[in-house]
Order: structure tokens, then C-alpha cells, then sequence
């Protein structure tokens, strides 16, 4: 006697994926394609193709140097775990100054010494960037300092109102209840 195997119906996520299958996959490749620009707008950003960041400041003054500063993003400050919240600033060294450069620091509030400067920028001189802690309790007219060392030793230092650096971290400062 020849047997022959009984056809085992499809079950209902076979026929599913028989029927649906070519459109699905076509699906999984244009999901990807809506996140593009935002990769390509990001990576012109970081490689600094479109700018410093997405808000320049301009160029600040710092005694004999001088270097452009600007908001990596024009948002508020982002909370980091324990650090707390912190803000994105990036700066580029002028031409002249970048072989006389050392170090560049930043800071809320004056400074009391080279020890207490704040933050290090890190980075070519060319794209520089730091993260610069800003306390809840700041007040809305603080100033952002930048201090500059020199390869012979000299230290210069300028100050940038926090409403002129950062309009979108006054307006969170404001929001935390900072007094004004």
C-alpha cells in the first residue's frame, strides 16, 4: 500500500507571512530612512560642517586671544546622573592663538583661582567643546567665565552674561525658581 502524507494545514501566521511578507520587508527598509535626516544633520554638526552648534554666540575677547563660542544645542541643560545638569558649549581657538594656548576653561561664576577654573575644553583648537555644570539654585544674571592659559604662564580671563550665552538655560533657571 502507498501512503501518501496527508497536506498539514497552514496555520493562520504562515499564511499571514506568505501573503504579507514582501510588504513587510519593504517596510523595514523605509522605517530607517525617516531617521536619515536627522543622522545626516547630526553628523554635519559634530564634524562641524554646519558651525559650532546649532547657537553661535560670537567671538569673545579673552585678553590678547580671542576665540568664537556657541550652544552645542539650543536647549535647556540635561541632567547628567550625579553630576547634575549640564550644558553643552563648544569654542574654536583664532588663528593667531592657537600656538599660544595652553588651556581654556569655563565656568559659572568668577573664578577664584587657576584651580577652581572649571571645566576644561578638550578637543583641536580648531573644534573645541565642554560640559559645564549649572546648578538649580544659579541666578538668572550670572555670568559665564572663560579663562585662558598661555604656554608662558599667562592667565586671561572674560566674563559673558549667562542671558547673552544661554537665553534657553536663563528660561530654565527661571523655571527651576532661581531668583532673578
Amino acid at each position: 500500500m502507498n501512503a501518501q502524507a496527508k497536506p498539514t494545514p497552514d496555520s493562520t501566521l504562515r499564511r499571514f507571512w506568505l501573503k504579507w511578507r514582501f510588504h513587510i520587508n519593504v517596510l523595514l527598509l523605509l522605517v530607517p530612512l525617516g531617521f536619515m535626516p536627522k543622522y545626516f544633520a547630526d553628523a554635519a554638526l559634530f564634524r562641524g560642517d554646519t558651525g559650532l552648534g546649532e547657537r553661535e554666540i560670537g567671538e569673545v575677547q579673552v585678553g590678547p586671544w580671542s576665540l568664537r563660542l556657541a550652544e552645542l544645542r539650543n536647549e535647556a541643560p540635561t541632567l547628567d546622573g550625579p553630576a547634575g545638569h549640564m550644558k553643552n558649549f563648544t569654542a574654536a581657538l583664532c588663528d593667531s592663538c592657537r600656538d599660544q594656548v595652553k588651556a581654556t576653561y569655563l565656568r559659572i561664576g568668577k573664578p577664584r583661582s587657576l584651580r577652581a577654573a572649571g571645566v576644561i575644553f578638550f578637543g583641536t583648537p580648531h573644534r573645541m567643546g565642554a560640559m559645564v555644570p549649572i546648578p538649580e539654585k544659579t541666578k538668572a544674571d550670572a555670568e559665564l567665565w572663560i579663562t585662558m592659559e598661555g604656554w608662558d604662564g599667562a592667565m586671561h580671563q572674560a566674563a559673558l552674561p549667562l542671558s547673552q550665552a544661554s537665553p534657553a538655560t536663563v528660561a530654565w533657571l527661571n523655571q527651576q525658581g532661581g531668583k532673578p
